[in-house]
């Protein structure tokens, strides 16, 4: 089944019922053989040694259509970079890891920097664009799906629905966002979508005006989900934030290079729970704290390139919008949490809200502060302009990382 969620402007897959998982994987075998598929999987060395990831690597295993699969590890040294080619190993399908603190991509990288195209800072997004630059170099994918490895909930139906809205030869979808519901352990998640995000967007259409890419981020039930499925050509072109803003910002590319029509979002899981980050009121380079303020630099930056201009004065007052805005969310939430039995922290969730509404304004004063900061990784598709024959080396490199000495 499918529905136009909100204002309709992207499909929505929303399964009322669902199919088995063995029937989508059989669909799956068959379409991977027009369209090959790869899976790219963002990771911290810790989460090796997490509860989460040593499932979600046995769930793979038994993924019947996946052509390769794509590790990108960051914070590893040598030792822990060999303990994770043992790791993965047990995986049949064709697994690369992407060491990024070895020797030979950190090469790479200087000379990326060299030119002025690599990523400024560590982070999520620096981890995914170089994953996506060492698929387009291996030529092995032509769609590929990306999912966080913090999921203690992951079952393999979670990936065989992201991908088969890409990956079905009839369908004319270039980019696949999942969603679920956060809900576990009879508590209700997704604070910073709930609690940021949601009220953020609203206040922004009062304060900025109506603008079609506030209608289009508001029309994705869940934007900051991590697992999204994608043509191969799409990670050449677009441009990328390194830091938390990943997902809002490719969202946003997606919306300047495609028509809407060629972008949809559909239902993954019954159930979603993952590692939950600390609000860390007292440090703002962590949790909760630093994902609100990248969050909200990536939101300024994109709609002051659709000319939207921004004032001390006009983030003041988005500040007192957003506020009352989220006050007013959280009641809904509360009433809604007590309908289906779920518990929810009213005093936590407003002391979330002050802290949001407090970085909203301070992530205002760093955009208004500098103005020439580079904020996007430049697109694979620039990359190869300026340097040719850097994604081959890429592949080389990692190569001898994987099958060679270390």
């Amino acid at each position: 089944m499918s529905d136009f969620h909100q204002n309709g402007v992207i499909t929505d897959f929303h399964n009322l019922t669902r199919r088995p998982v063995e029937a989508l994987e059989k669909e799956l075998i068959q379409f991977a053989r027009r369209r090959p598929m790869g899976l790219i999987l963002p990771s911290l060395f810790s989460e090796l040694e997490g509860p989460a990831l040593s499932k979600i690597v046995d769930e793979l295993a038994q993924v019947p259509y996946l052509n390769e699969i794509v590790i990108g590890l960051d914070r590893a040294d040598r030792d822990q970079f060999l303990y994770a080619r043992e790791f993965f190993s047990r995986l049949p399908q064709h697994t690369r890891i992407l060491w990024n603190d070895g020797p030979r991509l950190r090469e790479l990288d200087a000379e990326l920097e060299s030119h002025g195209l690599g990523a400024l800072e560590p982070g999520k997004g620096r981890n995914v664009w170089y994953c996506g630059g060492y698929v387009l170099a291996s030529h092995r994918s032509t769609v590929v799906g990306l999912h966080d490895c913090d999921i203690l909930t992951y079952d393999r139906g979670l990936l065989a629905r992201l991908m088969y809205p890409v990956a079905h030869p009839r369908f004319h979808y270039s980019f696949c966002k999942g969603y679920y519901p956060r809900i576990a352990e009879g508590k209700l998640n997704g604070r910073v979508s709930r609690l940021l995000v949601t009220p953020l967007l609203r206040a922004l259409k009062v304060v900025c005006g109506p603008l079609p890419y506030l209608d289009y981020l508001d029309s994705f039930r869940y934007p900051l989900s991590g697992e999204f499925a994608m043509r191969s050509e799409v990670l050449e072109g677009i441009r990328i934030p390194a830091d938390w803003g990943l997902e809002i910002g490719v969202l946003s590319e997606l919306q300047r290079n495609y028509a809407h029509r060629q972008l949809c979002q559909v239902d993954i899981a019954d159930a979603y729970d993952h590692k939950h980050q600390p609000i860390s009121e007292q440090d703002p380079s962590g949790g909760l704290n630093r994902m609100s303020l990248d969050i909200s630099k990536a939101l300024y930056r994109k709609l002051a390139t659709q000319g939207v201009s921004f004032s001390s004065e006009d983030f003041r007052t988005l500040k007192a919008t957003y506020y009352r805005l989220a006050l007013d969310l959280i009641e809904a939430y509360d009433h809604d949490a007590t309908m289906n039995g779920l518990s929810l922290d009213r005093h936590c969730e407003e002391q979330a809200v002050e802290l949001f509404a407090s970085n909203l304004l301070e992530a205002g004063n760093l955009f208004l502060d500098n103005p020439r900061e580079r904020p996007f990784i430049p697109s694979w598709n620039r990359v190869q302009a300026a340097v040719p024959d850097l994604l081959s080396r890429m592949h080389e490199a990692v190569e001898l990382d994987n099958q060679g000495k270390v």
